[in-house]
């Protein structure tokens, strides 16, 4: 099991043991299926690149993207301005409540994650209760409904406990482009270890 890497595109085995892969290879019938050695063709290649390319860019903002209730203070805040009180209409307070909180916070995450007036009125309650606590609102997310403690243990705080808010690298995107260079490399690796596809097995013909 030899490893060369002289021309990792054709093979990454050494001769003697593709020699041994081939006799292997002519030797097993499995079952009576036969497998030959050609490459993999091109438009099946290209659709897998395609899958990969289009999944990215239809998932990417949304990529480890989860609102924290600290998110969400300003809007909550803004529910008791007198000028958001006089609006009867759910729908103009809630583009008020927006208006005011142009360029405050983080506008992007604010953007990906809209809420209804009705949205307000049921988590409004649960971040103040927060505010008073004088807890961390970072490390509580807004899970439909309800604002809970976030499931993340990071290092420990100076009081002991775990800080509960997302890491720099658990965005999504950079775990899925580990796991995709592992398979795509493993893969790789895989047939590459055959046999170049100039050779063919004969299937005892």
């Amino acid at each position: 099991m030899a490893w060369n890497l002289d021309k990792p595109l054709v093979t990454m085995c050494d001769a003697a043991t593709n020699e041994e892969d081939k006799k292997l290879w002519e030797k097993e019938n499995l079952g009576g299926i036969t497998e030959d050695n050609h490459r993999m063709p091109m438009p099946v290649v290209l659709l897998v690149v395609l899958t990969v390319l289009t999944a990215f860019a239809v998932t990417f903002p949304l990529w480890g993207q989860r609102p924290t209730a600290e998110l969400y203070v300003g809007y909550v805040k803004s529910m008791d301005a007198p000028e958001v009180k006089s609006i009867q209409n759910d729908d103009e307070a809630m583009k008020k409540i927006v208006q005011l909180n142009q360029g405050v916070g983080d506008q992007d995450k604010l953007d990906r994650h809209p809420l209804s007036m009705n949205d307000l009125r049921i988590i409004k309650p649960q971040i103040e209760a927060l505010m008073t606590n004088k807890v961390d609102l970072g490390e509580y997310t807004v899970v439909g409904d309800r604002v809970v403690l976030s499931n993340f243990e990071g290092a420990l705080k100076a009081d002991g406990t775990p800080e509960r808010k997302q890491p720099w690298w658990d965005k999504g995107y950079t775990i899925d482009i580990f796991y995709l260079t592992y398979f795509f490399l493993m893969v790789i690796i895989l047939i590459k270890r055959l046999p170049p596809s100039t050779w063919q097995p004969k299937h005892n013909h």
